[in-house]
């Protein structure tokens, strides 16, 4: 392998920081150096790398779309790409791999530019744009979710699907088998992904209050809070005197999903990925308005399959959540039967594959394997 080993580059959101970590932490169980190309602002959440290994490219996200807004974010991507390709040679890695978001784009274009092997993994049921600008221009594509290219006979010729790589707390947390609900007792995990989500301290809270006497009193609940809703949330449980842990941020949470009987939740696609590997039902509220509403589509996959009951943000008040949580608590054997059917989707050896397939683009491993 060159000297740099491989480069990973990704967006600013767990749901890219994630598989890039864990596509990291399988390449150095066989000795490969790997080393992390973002922005500003990603890195500042990429302490799974070291700081000698992060590497800054300026990049930009296209927001507005006026002459001035379209301007400018794409003279910071050709900053940005000019960068890179002056970079790389002194990197000098085997392969780059890009994991969505705009940050990926200069890195990525510049390899393409600079004749290095590229590759991109896409987390989502639905290709992001990032990823459908660089998608021509890459050598292979990872795919998170299968048939999401099956539109398109080029791309989907190139296209690998190896499942959505989780973080080794996460493999830890999956050997957890579901727990049986002691004295009828109900643990709920309520999150709102890696940036937190306004909506659950609105709705949650007010749809524990609309619930049974006899409901309310089996349950405990987790949940997230952004650190502006955590005294509201905090407040309400204690008034309602429902057993409930509310912090800003869980440094643990996926031991905390392998502890609960019931997640509420966004529907990112490391949020998915997780609850399938730990095999946790779930009830997905996906982030609306999205151009590409990938979170919908992550959140039919595991609807479909049968692990998780998806409810559109517009539908999700506190009566409907109240009437979902009712339900469940009074068929253990439905919850039950969701988790198993949750793992089943799972894909515990993502990253193992997604580094095969990393080491057979670079050509270090022989194509057959």
């Amino acid at each position: 392998m060159a000297s740099g080993g491989v480069l990973v580059a990704a967006g600013g959101t767990g749901g890219h920081l994630f598989p890039a970590e864990a596509l990291a932490a399988a390449l150095a169980k066989r000795n490969v150096t790997v080393g992390l190309l973002t922005d500003a602002r990603a890195a500042r959440h990429a302490g799974a790398f070291s700081s000698d290994a992060v590497h800054i490219i300026p990049s930009a996200t296209i927001r507005g779309r006026d002459p001035l807004s379209l301007a400018k974010t794409g003279g910071l991507l050709g900053y940005g790409t000019l960068k890179a390709w002056l970079m790389l040679p002194r990197l000098r890695p085997a392969i780059v791999v890009g994991f969505g978001g705009y940050p990926t784009v200069p890195p990525l274009l510049a390899a393409s530019l600079r004749g290095i092997p590229t590759l991109i993994h896409e987390q989502n049921a639905v290709m992001g744009r990032a990823n459908r600008f660089l998608a021509p221009r890459v050598r292979a594509i990872a795919l998170g979710f299968a048939g999401v290219l099956r539109g398109d006979a080029a791309l989907n010729a190139k296209a690998t699907h190896t499942g959505n790589p989780v973080r080794p707390a996460v493999i830890a947390a999956a050997t957890t088998p579901y727990p049986p609900l002691v004295d009828g007792r109900l643990r709920l995990l309520v999150f709102g992904g890696s940036q937190g989500a306004r909506v659950m301290a609105d709705i949650v809270p007010s749809a524990i209050e609309n619930l049974d006497g006899s409901v309310r009193a089996r349950l405990h609940i987790v949940q997230q809070a952004r650190d502006e809703d955590f005294p509201r949330v905090r407040d309400s449980y204690a008034r309602l005197g429902v057993q409930a842990d509310v912090q800003p941020f869980f440094s643990d949470l996926p031991a905390r999903m392998a502890a609960s009987h019931l997640i509420v939740s966004r529907s990112g696609a490391s949020t998915v990925a997780e609850l399938a590997a730990i095999g946790r039902p779930g009830i997905l509220v996906p982030l609306p308005h999205a151009l590409d509403q990938d979170q919908r589509a992550n959140a039919g996959f595991l609807m479909d399959a049968g692990g998780a009951i998806r409810v559109e943000q517009a539908e999700f008040t506190p009566n409907r959540l109240a009437s979902e949580i009712t339900a469940l608590a009074a068929d253990p054997s439905r919850l039950a039967a969701m988790a198993a059917t949750a793992k089943a989707a799972g894909i515990l050896d993502a990253a193992d594959r997604l580094a095969d397939l990393v080491l057979r683009v670079a050509g270090v491993i022989p194509a057959s394997r």
